[in-house]
């Protein structure tokens, strides 16, 4: 059996490679519920994503994913602390996930299990970001002038 060894620096460009996917879905969800709230929100609110009200929440949510993503990548890339925004993220999810527990009965069936599960498993990877994210990043981005230092 091999043994597959990983040194702190590729630990650490994994995590960052991870934390930018995640943070890249959270904006472009972000930028489709500013622009198309009710496409975003029907899945989970179901045919009730056409209320005007409805609306202004889902494009409200888009601001507040959009703001988390795109600080979580702006950080992420530059090789800043992002354990902040990774943290903040899952709060976000966590609230959304006890929410649409809370409405379950009233949420559209068949649906409502596919958005606690995004929910939810969100969370659950914005924790283990923030857990695998070093507290001081050891430095920034590898570029071919800091590679040399």
């Amino acid at each position: 059996m091999t043994s597959v060894t990983t040194t702190k620096r590729e630990r650490e460009r994994l995590v960052r490679s991870a934390t930018l996917v995640w943070a890249g879905a959270r904006a472009a969800l972000g930028v489709v519920a500013l622009t198309e709230p009710a496409r975003v929100s029907r899945p989970w609110i179901g045919d009730d994503a056409d209320v005007t009200g409805n609306r202004v929440f889902a494009r409200a949510l888009g601001g507040r994913d959009l703001a988390l993503g795109a600080g979580a990548l702006y950080a992420a890339a530059r090789g800043e602390g992002v354990r902040p925004w990774l943290l903040g993220s899952a709060a976000a999810d966590l609230g959304d996930t006890v929410v649409t527990l809370s409405y379950w009965s009233r949420l559209p069936p068949g649906r409502r299990a596919f958005i606690a599960t995004l929910t939810a498993g969100s969370t659950l990877t914005g924790l283990a970001l923030t857990l695998a994210t070093p507290r001081h990043p050891s430095r920034g981005p590898q570029t071919p002038a800091t590679r040399s230092r």
